[in-house]
């Protein structure tokens, strides 16, 4: 009989707010709240204190009304680098126990610890002991769900907080979790929790009560994994920790200082952004083969539109010139443009054969492939932005941290 795993969900609870309490203890026991750049019109709620949270205050909450809900509420800016360090500092101690430890987001991993019992005790005995560890060497704190399957583990690290191990058996899964709302379970987002709720189902019980076809009627083949996470039949592996999922995409947005309201402003936005895009395609050695464009208002009504590229490529302006055509076919000016997102899709690797055809010039492709390969690296080399596109140049309604500073005194442009 096949060995029962035992899987851990770590949690670090707050953790935005308590890196920043860690680096200020002057915060430690206060309403605090790490806000995107409100003079950038990033100023949202990332993350939140205990005493924020039982204040009212809510991720994706505006600036303003968190500060209405808690007049005392200090406000931190966000130190990105800092989070990652600290993400970094717990993975390895998690690397203590198992080298199968797999992240999902900056602040949650599993581990499958099931190797580790006869050194390091049963399942509780390790959740403990990290949970300690974190606290006594990083102050943080995490909350730890351990269970025989993944996705139950996850729901065992959201049922106690903070600073807690919550315990998730075969006998017990059907008490502890049946009757939490179904949107709780693994990938049931928010579009999912809508259809299954106008079908009368509501709590992970109601998923895992149904027959599997009838779930799969309602949300297709989502519907059958959604049946295994509510019955307790996930058998998703936990990745090694050397383990690199497939890029399936790239893409780069962002949310404008000041509305745009002209065609070039987008188009030089969209040119800034490919630059971003290319480069991470080439670090990945990638090539794509088309382009998605997300658009928000300043209604912050979102539209999504795609398309297919004739030719495989990471050249910004190429890909910045098709999101723009795209821009220009559907995009009527009802509102302003408040925020853009540029994607590369349907990735190949560059060296990959391609179709070639009798009306492309070719060898112009490979002269423009090695100018942008060139550029890229003379970027590395010496500082983001020391070669960009001149139109690049006249944007002004971009938050001051959009791009990196160069680090030479002047710069080139094309």
């Amino acid at each position: 009989m096949e060995r029962e795993r035992i899987i851990l969900h770590s949690d670090l609870n707050s953790f935005y707010a308590s890196v920043e309490t860690v680096l200020n203890p002057e915060y430690s026991g206060k309403a605090l709240a790490v806000c995107g750049s409100i003079e950038d019109r990033h100023g949202i709620v990332l993350a939140k204190s205990e005493k924020a949270k039982r204040a009212g205050i809510k991720t994706g909450m505006p600036f303003n009304e968190a500060k209405r809900l808690c007049p005392e509420l200090i406000i931190a800016d966000p130190h990105y680098e800092s989070y990652m360090e600290f993400s970094r500092l717990v993975r390895n101690i998690y690397y203590d126990y198992t080298d199968k430890v797999e992240p999902f987001g900056i602040d949650e991993c599993w581990l499958d610890v099931t190797g580790s019992e006869r050194i390091f005790g049963d399942g509780e005995s390790i959740a403990n002991d990290i949970r300690n560890r974190v606290k006594r060497e990083l102050g943080l704190t995490v909350s730890v769900g351990v269970s025989f399957c993944k996705s139950f583990a996850k729901l065992g690290s959201d049922l106690k907080k903070p600073d807690a191990v919550t315990l998730i058996s075969r006998a017990d899964f059907k008490t502890k979790l049946w009757d939490m709302p179904a949107c709780d379970l693994l990938f049931v987002g928010r579009s999912t929790y809508k259809k299954l709720k106008s079908c009368g189902i509501v709590t992970i019980g109601d998923i895992a009560r149904l027959s599997r076809g009838t779930l799969e009627k309602i949300l297709g083949v989502k519907g059958n994994i959604l049946w295994d996470y509510a019955n307790g039949r996930d058998s998703a592996p936990v990745m090694d920790k050397d383990f690199e999922f497939p890029v399936k995409s790239v893409g780069h947005g962002i949310t404008c200082k000041v509305d745009l309201t002209e065609k070039d402003e987008v188009r030089c936005v969209l040119l800034e952004l490919a630059q971003d895009v290319g480069h991470r395609l080439r670090a990945h050695n990638l090539l794509a083969n088309g382009v998605s464009l997300s658009i928000r208002d300043n209604s912050l009504c979102y539209e999504n539109r795609r398309c297919g590229l004739k030719n495989s490529t990471r050249s910004p302006h190429d890909l910045a010139m098709a999101a723009y055509r795209l821009f220009e076919s559907f995009y009527t000016w009802k509102h302003p443009v408040r925020a853009l997102t540029v994607t590369a899709i349907n990735l190949i690797s560059d060296r990959q054969a391609c179709q070639t055809d009798l009306f492309t010039d070719y060898a112009m492709l490979d002269k423009m492939r090695a100018f942008d390969d060139a550029a890229d690296d003379i970027n590395i080399r010496f500082g983001s932005k020391t070669i960009f596109p001149l139109s690049v140049k006249s944007i002004k309604k971009l938050p001051a941290n959009s791009s990196h500073e160069t680090t030479l005194p002047g710069n080139f442009v094309y």
